[in-house]
């Protein structure tokens, strides 16, 4: 579920979606009428009846705009003929005001649903990068239950620099990665292409983690500045923190390389325990340029029923109107029994109750839980 559909079910409103409103012009249409008609004569009324297209073209489309405005011009029509005044200056000019009042409110309605169709255009071509690029996660994977959150910081947008992927590999095991890509718009969108492709094509191929590592720091690093102008090279710096993870399906552990990423969490019935790597190496793209080689893998229990959080910086730095940042790891645990899609459900509710749906950077989680057998065999990929 993203943030739009976040907003949708708790009743955000949008024009054309509130059919109930039209109850407010037709009362006042019918109010001006008969007080119109039941007043002195030095009362008029009638000039009040423009507000009921001008009400209406807030939250309908234009044939109903229309209809309203066609509906308040019979009205004045009709105080007109029934107050003997319909053939006079006045009660003509405002017939006439009404009509144009009438038809810029339609006008306006009109051009209003073209721009929102391109809109809807734009959200599909979106929604099927999203698709492309961060895939959703498998479901199951070996013994292991898989869910994924990805809550954009902008309302309609789709995609950011917060990444995550999964596969499996000859050896029985399932390797994660979550990153977060330093930057935003489409430079931080295409090296967040760029990590992922690369994560897809090596991680079932390379055969420790330390190598997968290797390769792809040199690939974003390779990538992000063979183009790159020689005036460039020592101000640009594009890199990604990361974490690492191989989860073989027979051991009771998870191993994994941090780079400059936050630590997972691990939820052994109400206890967190935090995945905290003896070394947290440079992050993605800095390897190679400070001569590193090697990555050292850590190795963590990770055990039947226990629940694995990866996360990125959006969700423990997200602030609400106190400038207060969201407790994570004390919220967490009241739903470590959860299904990690129910788990990752709730933590989304509760992380944008707390800063009002408004992020000010995206947010990513996975949550892993281990059972004690696969639901189903997963045959592993041909390399």
């Amino acid at each position: 579920m993203d943030l739009r559909t976040w907003l949708d079910a708790r009743g955000s409103w949008r024009p054309g979606h509130a059919p109930a409103l039209l109850v407010i012009p037709i009362a006042l249409i019918v109010t001006v009428c008969v007080v119109d008609v039941l007043a002195p004569p030095h009362v008029h009324l009638g000039p009040l009846l423009v507000a009921a297209p001008a009400i209406t073209v807030a939250f309908a489309g234009a044939r109903t705009t229309a209809a309203i405005g066609a509906l308040a011009v019979a009205a004045q029509v009709l105080i007109g003929v029934l107050r003997g005044v319909a053939g006079t200056t006045n009660i003509q000019a405002q017939i006439a005001a009404l009509i144009v009042v009438s038809a810029v409110c339609v006008a306006v309605c009109v051009v209003r649903g073209r721009h929102e169709r391109q809109l809807h255009q734009v959200r599909s071509v979106a929604e099927t990068a999203q698709r492309v690029l961060l895939r959703p996660l498998p479901t199951h994977a070996g013994p292991l239950r898989i869910a994924g959150l990805y809550v954009p910081a902008e309302q309609e947008a789709e995609l950011g620099g917060d990444l995550y992927a999964a596969a499996r590999t000859a050896h029985h095991s399932t390797r994660l990665l979550i990153g977060d890509v330093r930057g935003s718009g489409l430079g931080a969108i295409s090296n967040t292409a760029l990590l992922l492709g690369a994560f897809r094509a090596a991680a079932h191929r390379q055969a420790t983690l330390p190598r997968l590592a290797v390769h792809l720091d040199a690939a974003f690093r390779w990538d992000t500045s063979q183009w790159r102008p020689q005036t460039e090279q020592d101000t640009v710096e594009d890199f990604a923190t990361a974490v690492l993870l191989d989860i073989p399906d027979h051991d009771p552990v998870v191993h994994l390389i941090s780079c400059g990423h936050p630590p997972p969490l691990v939820l052994r019935g109400n206890r967190l325990i935090p995945l905290v790597a003896e070394a947290s190496h440079l992050p993605i793209g800095f390897g190679g340029a400070f001569g590193i080689s090697d990555y050292a893998v850590q190795t963590f229990p990770f055990e039947v029923g226990d629940l694995l959080l990866l996360y990125t910086d959006g969700v423990i730095e997200a602030r609400d109107a106190a400038g207060r940042f969201y407790p994570f790891t004390e919220r967490a645990p009241q739903w470590a029994a959860e299904d990690p899609d129910e788990f990752l459900r709730r933590l989304q509710d509760d992380l944008l109750a707390h800063v009002d749906a408004h992020l000010n950077d995206d947010a990513a989680v996975v949550a892993i839980r281990r059972l004690a057998s696969a639901p189903q065999p997963t045959a592993p990929p041909k390399a």
